[in-house]
């Protein structure tokens, strides 16, 4: 039928989301990291902290998890057990967070800060999820 055609993506098309949510999660990640790493003191007391050496290994951590992310993004065919991966730490992490906010002592400001954290990071493992099963689809109608 004529204007009636069907439109398949291509393969970089239906990687697209999760391609895009691991560099913007990585992004995040590395800046995050390096003002952990950068600004660890500023960045304790305003979380009310008193102990702020911790915060540097975190952001070291953050910029390792960066990488890897980064990496992970910009193979020509992404792999789904490393993206899988990613919304898993994403996940741990925002539940993490969450546990931590009735464990410490934080600031009024860091305790917004870190649920302010744990929302964005649940975001991106929400949009790496539905990017991993966008391509699970794609593969299924490929092969059926």
């Amino acid at each position: 039928m004529k204007g009636c055609e069907i439109v398949t993506k291509s393969p970089p098309d239906s990687q697209r989301l999760l391609r895009n949510a691991l560099l913007c999660n990585a992004l995040f990640s590395a800046l995050s990291g390096l003002a952990l790493v950068f600004a660890h003191n500023r960045i304790g007391t305003l979380l009310g902290l008193t102990e702020n050496d911790s915060l540097t290994g975190l952001g070291v951590g953050l910029i390792l998890f960066a990488t890897a992310l980064a990496f992970s993004a910009r193979r020509s065919e992404l792999k789904l057990p490393e993206a899988s991966v990613a919304v898993a730490l994403d996940f741990a992490w925002v539940l993490g967070s969450y546990v931590i906010l009735f464990l410490v002592p934080f600031s009024t400001h860091g305790k917004w800060l870190i649920a302010a954290i744990a929302d964005i990071v649940l975001a991106f493992g929400i949009l790496q999820w539905l990017g991993i099963h966008r391509i699970r689809n794609f593969r299924q109608q490929r092969e059926g």
